[in-house]
């Protein structure tokens, strides 16, 4: 049962476990059935970056549910999203990089099953790689998948998405910037109906995994930029927050919260 929670005017929902039936839309059904009995090999769970436990099998079927709940709930306010998610580096037959399954995949295939929408894209501004992304939907004309990342930050063997956009270490604000204005209309050339946003805020300068030195104020611009481009087009969008490694931990949060703010300033909810 839902526990539903007003919180200045937005509303916060417990996520509920996605289905088997969604998550293999995006995934093979060998590799979800080792994974969730436990008996997937010790490499791969390692590559994985957890340790087993049925606890985190519940935990990823929510975070993957959570995603599927904020892409309807966008279809009736506009914008939604969750306070996780973004599991990027999740491939259709393995997992990586703290990704089990790719929840802004199997959203976006569950959208496209039901007919909720004909076309999505995925703007993923994660400081690494959106590889599992691209890789779902290599061969899907339905969904584009951009990109923009550190050059020589992790996954070191990226595959291609729609659009990369590979930034160098220690770009700051205004590299960034220009170059996300330069690439996001290919995006909107493509005319979703839908963007699934990785909002992850590990290219802030404090991140110790992010090799990049964006700001908080950089980070808002750059939320204020994809949010405000997709209100004044008519295009509905879904959040995750994707990555965050600050240290200390709270710049991660501060950035986090930016985001949320930025929607809601944008959609005065």
């Amino acid at each position: 049962m839902l526990k539903d929670i007003i919180i200045q005017e937005a509303q916060l929902a417990e996520s509920l476990p996605a289905s088997e039936e969604e998550i293999l839309r995006a995934h093979d059904a060998g590799f979800v059935s080792q994974f969730e009995s436990g008996e997937l090999e010790e490499k791969a769970m390692k590559r994985i970056g957890f340790p087993w436990s049925p606890e985190l099998v519940r935990r990823v079927r929510a975070t993957v549910g959570g995603a599927i709940a904020a892409a309807e709930t966008a279809q009736e306010y506009g914008i939604s999203g969750q306070l996780a998610g973004g599991t990027h580096h999740a491939h259709p037959t393995f997992g990586s990089g703290y990704c089990v399954y790719n929840d802004q995949a199997v959203a976006a295939l569950h959208l496209l099953a039901v007919g909720k929408v004909e076309r999505v894209a995925i703007v993923d501004l994660d400081v690494h790689q959106g590889d599992g992304s691209a890789a779902v939907f290599a061969e899907n004309p339905s969904v584009f998948v951009f990109s923009m990342h550190g050059a020589k930050n992790f996954p070191f063997r990226k595959f291609p998405a729609d659009l990369d956009v590979a930034l160098p270490d220690g770009t700051g604000d205004e590299d960034y910037l220009r170059a996300l204005t330069d690439h996001l209309p290919a995006v909107f050339e493509f005319r979703p109906d839908l963007i699934l946003y990785q909002a992850g805020v590990d290219p802030l300068a404090e991140d110790k995994l992010g090799r990049l030195a964006l700001t908080h104020d950089g980070l808002i611009q750059r939320d204020q930029a994809v949010l405000h481009a997709c209100k004044g087009r008519g295009i509905l969008v879904s959040m995750a927050i994707g990555g965050g490694y600050a240290d200390p931990i709270e710049a991660s949060v501060k950035a986090y919260s930016n985001t949320y703010r930025v929607a809601k300033q944008l959609h005065r909810f």
